[in-house]
């Protein structure tokens, strides 16, 4: 608590890794229900060409993979489907490596600590993904639009890049409504300082609203954004579109 008031008082930050094992492993659970359920059985099948291209043996880049219920999860649902999931917070990919093997899915899920940016600027296999994901991070991220960038070569032309942020309200009011209360302290207390704590940063926080990810889409390449018709208390399903 002493590092995020000083946070706030001089505009610094306080990164995930000062939060500890109990951020970080709360963070993974409380998403984990839904990783595991309804985006596989319900969200992802939702979407046809998402759905074809996972049934036939699609490739999946899961970006901000945290623990890897995400990229687990799309492995459950898609048998023939196999998923590489970045991070750079390295105890979160250890765990991840150990829950995609307990749930039986290590041989098609592998989890790589590393920068998608330099992934994507170093890989020769850029360009052969058929979903690119980024679920509940790009309000984090210090370089959005870097890191959509990334996606965006990843993905080339026959992919689609997906990204699953809060579902806060489309502009400001106040008083905000429940979620928007719930998700400004997140942000005060965590998401904020952790994007401020990596400079320079664009200091987005946990509110990221649709037209804040549609800036950050068009200064990385992409023609706008979809919101898709996903309903999800808390989470907004964005596609992102093509140039």
């Amino acid at each position: 608590m002493d590092a995020l008031v000083e946070a706030h008082r001089s505009g610094g930050g306080v990164s995930w890794a000062q939060h500890g094992a109990d951020a970080r492993e709360a963070q993974a659970a409380a998403n984990r229900p839904m990783f595991l359920g309804a985006l596989g059985t319900t969200y992802l099948p939702s979407v046809p060409e998402i759905d074809t291209a996972l049934l036939g043996g699609g490739r999946v880049a899961d970006v901000g993979c945290g623990m890897g219920w995400s990229s687990i999860g799309i492995a459950l649902a898609y048998p023939d489907a196999t998923v590489d999931g970045y991070d750079v917070d390295a105890p979160s990919i250890d765990a991840a490596r150990r829950n995609a093997a307990e749930a039986g899915v290590g041989d098609r899920v592998r989890f790589h600590l590393a920068d998608v940016a330099t992934v994507a600027a170093d890989d020769a296999g850029t360009g052969d993904y058929d979903l690119v994901t980024a679920f509940e991070c790009v309000h984090d991220l210090p370089d959005p639009v870097g890191v959509l960038s990334a996606m965006r070569a990843l993905a080339a032309l026959r992919g689609t890049v997906l990204v699953m942020d809060e579902r806060v309200a489309e502009t400001f009011t106040a008083p905000g409504d429940e979620i928007e209360r719930l998700m400004y302290g997140y942000s005060l207390m965590c998401c904020l300082p952790d994007g401020m704590a990596h400079q320079p940063s664009v200091g987005t926080g946990t509110v990221m609203r649709p037209d804040t990810l549609r800036g950050y889409a068009v200064a990385a390449g992409f023609a706008g954004i979809e919101v898709l018709g996903i309903e999800d208390d808390f989470f907004r399903f964005y596609r992102l579109l093509a140039a």
